[in-house]
């Protein structure tokens, strides 16, 4: 059974986000899950060009363990604009800052799936990795790069493959 990002709303603003792309039309209400959306790259970099909508975000972002400074740190905003846009129904993210809003999302999904709680994924995000050269998974979420480097690492985990 594929795991979801989300159980909370039925991923409701996701699925209405992605049927906005013929894409996303030609798929199922049910096949649209996190998972499946991430994987879906040409669907994921159509939605960056659109941007990410602040009720999209909002859903992501409390199936996130990241709390409001984190997440202004990674998109390189200020904690009070953050809150103020959270407050604006209507903004919609830069392309910028919405590539990296599904690049953390991505991250957070693959960690839930290997790791048996949200908790003990943000436990391995804040624990300094050997793998990594002694630097915390979540120092490296600032950058594309180091993004794939903790996709990397995790996929490892996933196939029991340490090192």
């Amino acid at each position: 059974m594929e795991k979801t990002l989300t159980s909370k709303k039925e991923n409701s603003e996701l699925k209405i986000f992605v049927r906005h792309f013929k894409r996303g039309r030609d798929l199922k209400p049910k096949e649209i899950t996190y998972t499946r959306f991430l994987r879906d790259k040409l669907l994921v970099a159509n939605a960056v060009k659109r941007g990410v909508p602040t009720i999209l975000f909002s859903e992501i972002k409390s199936n996130s363990p990241f709390d409001d400074k984190q997440w202004s740190s990674f998109l390189d905003i200020n904690v009070r604009t953050l809150q103020r846009y959270k407050k604006e129904k209507s903004h919609i993210f830069k392309q910028i800052q919405s590539e990296k809003i599904f690049e953390l999302a991505e991250v957070v999904s693959l960690g839930n799936e290997v790791f048996d709680s949200p908790e003990h994924f943000m436990i391995w995000l804040k624990t300094p990795s050997m793998a990594l050269g002694n630097i915390k998974p979540i120092d490296l979420l600032d950058s594309s790069y180091g993004k794939d480097i903790v996709i990397a690492e995790l996929n490892r985990i996933e196939h029991g493959i340490f090192v």
